[in-house]
């Protein structure tokens, strides 16, 4: 059992500060039990497909039933795996991870999978969203290595009881842990997927044509590696894959659905699918409602790229009004290890989204959006569009005002920094500079899924918290304290 560290064990990766406008993503997870295929190769590709959740790191472990051998770093996926790498991670599964970091700050120690042994046996583990009794399993567990996340925290309970094997261990773990969780893991021979009993994020299963099993947080990534999607984890179940096939076990009884409703409006990829349905086309709907409760009279329908692209289409096409392009997105920006100098910094937007001033010049323009957070980007982009020649610019959000935080896997944790907490619409809109502004009602957007209100988590739009979070709001850094 070896973890193998990256080529840049101490590097810490430097946001490129272009202002990110919308919640940041949550992590991506991906596993695979194959025996006879490439599984690091498709788990690189798997991971590849779910690089949008989250840009610090990424990490695999993969085990040929002897030893469990894990590869993890700093950066995309792309530039954490190569050739030489995947060809010595050889086995018959593995999981993989990418990593938005909601709990603990990105260091090399905090990458995933964590990776713990007790005796001759090992475990790894990913984790997809964010504990809210992190503090009282910290005290539970008490002295602990250099990471500082709450992944590592369930990984350590969880070795400590792997003597009767990692499925008796999770049995007795998973129940204790309160917040929004989905969880691949592996022994030296069995790959496991777990899901919260209130089924916050989105884990799906698959069948590979040879009859491997894979899980991912989204089917675009077992359509990416020519897996059938067979249905989704359940919340409150703990699946277990191996030879013997997909075992299910429930480790408990769930209150009631609550899928975060923002996984429609942004977290997800727009040809993935949920409630069998696909965010594009969800997507599109929810535009073809933002234009009947707010219509305006414009010449140019255009999206911030890229999850306000579908939202646009829908809304040019229940507008009347001509669909374009207004704004070119750097889709390789990612995170960089060079930090910009302050000039840079200032002009940050045009870094991500650069405008394209002959297609805009002289229109009124609606400019559609998935969410405003802070209102800071949001600025920089309508400054940029009048600076272009837009005669005006017009703002439609399709998701209602966020004015909560999210203690799920989102990073937005407090109400400080919501422009909406503390601002009415007109208020947000002077603040944007744009001519008018308008969000899609909660009803709109809910409608827009084709599901019931009470299948969703909506706390950042309506407080109402599915998971008690208690009377102080938990802190991304709350174990760098203890």
């Amino acid at each position: 059992m070896r973890d193998r560290p990256g080529a840049s064990e101490a590097g810490v990766t430097i946001d490129l500060i272009v202002g990110s406008e919308s919640p940041k993503e949550a992590c991506g997870l991906f596993g695979v039990w194959a025996p006879h295929e490439e599984v690091a190769r498709l788990t690189f590709f798997g991971l590849f497909s779910l690089q949008h959740r989250g840009q610090e790191s990424a990490g695999m472990a993969v085990s040929d039933g002897e030893q469990i051998l894990v590869y993890r770093d700093l950066g995309l996926v792309s530039q954490v795996f190569h050739e030489r790498t995947l060809a010595t991670l050889q086995g018959d599964l593995c999981i993989g991870h990418t990593r938005y970091s909601t709990t603990g700050s990105t260091t090399w120690d905090n990458a995933q999978p964590a990776f713990k042994t007790h005796g001759t046996k090992g475990l790894a583990i990913g984790h997809n969203g964010n504990l809210v009794n992190t503090a009282e399993l910290a005290e539970e567990v008490g002295r602990r290595g250099p990471a500082t996340t709450d992944s590592d925290l369930v990984a350590t309970l969880l070795a400590r009881h792997l003597d009767d094997g990692l499925e008796a261990a999770g049995l007795r773990v998973l129940p204790r842990l309160s917040g929004a969780f989905c969880f691949v893991m592996m022994d030296e021979r069995t790959v496991f997927a777990a899901r919260d009993p209130h089924g916050i994020r989105p884990l799906s299963l698959g069948r590979l044509p040879g009859g491997g099993i894979c899980v991912a947080s989204e089917t675009c990534a077992l359509d990416v590696v020519g897996a059938q999607f067979i249905r989704d984890v359940e919340p409150g179940e703990l699946v277990s894959i191996d030879e013997r096939g997909i075992r299910s076990l429930r480790f408990a009884e769930s209150p009631r659905p609550a899928l975060c409703l923002f996984e429609f409006v942004y977290l997800s990829r727009a040809d993935s699918r949920m409630f069998g349905r696909s965010v594009h086309e969800v997507r599109r709907e929810m535009g073809r409602r933002l234009a009947a409760e707010a219509p305006v009279d414009a010449d140019m329908v255009i999206p911030v790229p890229d999850t306000g692209n579908s939202a646009a289409q829908g809304f040019a096409q229940a507008a009347g009004i001509p669909y374009g392009e207004g704004l070119m997105k750097n889709r390789y920006i990612g995170r960089t290890f060079i930090e910009p100098s302050p000039a840079l910094r200032q002009r940050g937007v045009k870094l991500k989204l650069n405008p394209l001033p002959d297609a805009i010049r002289g229109k009124r323009l609606v400019v559609v959006d998935d969410s405003i957070v802070r209102g800071t980007t949001t600025r920089q982009i309508v400054q940029v569009l009048r600076e272009s020649g837009a005669r005006q610019v017009h703002l439609r959000i399709v998701s209602p005002p966020i004015r909560w935080p999210c203690f799920y896997g989102i990073d937005m944790s407090t109400r400080g920094e919501l422009i909406a907490a503390g601002s009415g619409v007109e208020e947000i809109r002077g603040f944007v500079g744009a001519d008018s502004l308008a969000y899609l009602s909660l009803d709109g957007l809910v409608s827009a899924t084709e599901a019931p209100a009470s299948a969703f988590c909506r706390a950042c739009f309506d407080g109402q918290y599915p998971v008690p979070v208690g009377e102080s709001e938990p802190s991304k850094f709350a174990l760098e304290r203890l």
